[in-house]
């Protein structure tokens, strides 16, 4: 069986976002597909692994967070044959996507989101198909298992090849970029808004730990092997996050984010610089987007335990 093939989406830097193509008796599958922006990379990918976009039967983003699912509406108005497959919670935002790309514009802010997303182009729902719990899709000769996996994301998916036991996770296996996983692989949480949840995340690791990956598929970046070796960083920089935000909690609202985005490159700085030997400034420069972007997903859940609370009566 062959190894899939990454395929650089060109967001922001090299080696930041990666999308992946598998190939089975003349069938093609994608998972993830960056942004509008990132289509023809994939188009030039495909005709020069000797295939056409009519080959193309299945579109898969994991969860449809922009840099996943920016680029689905355009590229399956390339690939005549392609049905897409989403989860349930994320298809509707696929089929019109004003509010993800709302929502989207807020975060990132205007400017930097038409820079490097633009406007979204909807996927026509007669193409859409809602991705079931434990449902399989036939790609050639292969199967590929749908999971789905909350806590990063309720609206996440994982894919599993049975055939060669690639595992496409997503942010589920947190991310690991190449800068600074030398010698070895350093994963941690991506705590993206809006739908951070620890437990359920440590759950959905269970899940996929059980089936054994070979590999496990990397949208930020790359395939890395031994997924069991890997996972224990992964629960710990999960706990780290969580522990960094309960700690904010009793403090006024106030400045929180400021506090969070402090806390976190406190932690997050300095591990990197340790584990990769690069520089402060070196890890900063890649890592502070995200360490960003934690901060707001942690403020967000922090607002969702608040309104939980309030909500919920208390005993007499």
């Amino acid at each position: 069986m062959n190894s899939p093939q990454l395929i650089d989406i060109g967001l922001y830097r090299p080696g930041m976002g990666a999308c992946y193509l598998i190939a089975d008796s003349h069938e093609l599958a994608i998972i993830d597909c960056g942004t509008q922006y990132s289509v023809p990379d994939i188009l030039s990918a495909i005709t020069d692994s000797g295939h056409q976009p009519g080959d193309v039967r299945w579109i898969i983003p994991t969860h449809v967070h922009l840099d996943h699912a920016g680029g689905t509406g355009r590229l399956l108005a390339c690939c005549p044959q392609a049905t897409l497959i989403a989860h349930p919670n994320g298809l509707p935002h696929l089929i019109d996507p004003s509010l993800l790309q709302a929502s989207a514009s807020q975060v990132y802010g205007a400017e930097h989101y038409a820079r490097h997303y633009g406007d979204l182009q909807p996927a026509p729902e007669s193409r859409c198909q809602a991705a079931a719990d434990g449902a399989t899709l036939a790609l050639g000769q292969r199967q590929l298992l749908l999971l789905q996996t909350p806590g990063h994301a309720n609206h996440h998916i994982c894919i599993l090849d049975q055939a060669t036991g690639d595992l496409y996770t997503g942010d589920t296996f947190g991310l690991s970029y190449h800068e600074l996983s030398q010698p070895h692989p350093w994963l941690i949480a991506t705590t993206t808004p809006v739908a951070f949840d620890p437990d359920a995340w440590q759950a959905s690791l269970d899940r996929l730990l059980a089936l054994d990956p070979v590999h496990v598929c990397l949208t930020h970046y790359g395939r890395y092997p031994q997924p069991a070796q890997l996972a224990p960083q992964l629960r710990a920089s999960i706990e780290q996050h969580r522990n960094i935000a309960l700690a904010e909690e009793p403090n006024p609202s106030n400045g929180r984010l400021e506090r969070l985005q402090q806390a976190l490159t406190a932690q997050l700085i300095p591990a990197a610089c340790r584990h990769s030997g690069l520089s402060t400034a070196q890890v900063q420069a890649i890592l502070t987007d995200d360490v960003t972007l934690n901060a707001q997903g942690l403020e967000i859940w922090l607002t969702r335990r608040a309104k939980h609370r309030t909500a919920t009566p208390h005993p007499s």
